[in-house]
């Protein structure tokens, strides 16, 4: 991307909109389609957990566990306290097949908010399985 010949405000501005185009299609459930922009905004914008976070909930939604998985762990190591990305990381681990790894995610997510139930009922799910 270095080729970019827009400005850093006119790049930054496209990359914006890259990821909002991304967020509605999400939020109308046009999963697939919402990856299309939201890939293209982390080509620019790697380190952005926002992006990464909403692309690896357009991959989870459309059954591309394993690529949810890698956006969700990349948030992690970025993010190490957003519970929210534990969740879906956990999610995606336990539907990948590797139900050791989800439930360490899974168990973060819920001592971070200990408060969110549906974290917790997951974590039931997964210790019962």
């Amino acid at each position: 991307m270095s080729r970019d010949p827009r400005t850093p405000e006119e790049r930054a501005e496209y990359v914006y909109d890259l990821y909002r185009r991304g967020s509605e299609l999400l939020e109308h459930g046009d999963y697939s389609a919402a990856a299309i922009p939201l890939e293209q905004a982390r080509q620019y914008e790697p380190d952005k957990t926002s992006i990464r976070e909403a692309l690896g909930r357009a991959y989870f939604r459309s059954g591309r566990y394993d690529r949810a998985r890698d956006e969700f762990a990349a948030v992690v190591e970025r993010s190490p306290v957003n519970d929210f990305a534990h969740f879906c990381l956990g999610r995606a681990l336990d539907k990948t097949g590797n139900r050791t790894g989800a439930r360490r995610h899974l168990r973060l997510a819920a001592g971070l908010r200990p408060d969110r139930a549906d974290y917790r009922e997951y974590l039931d799910k997964i210790h019962a399985a």
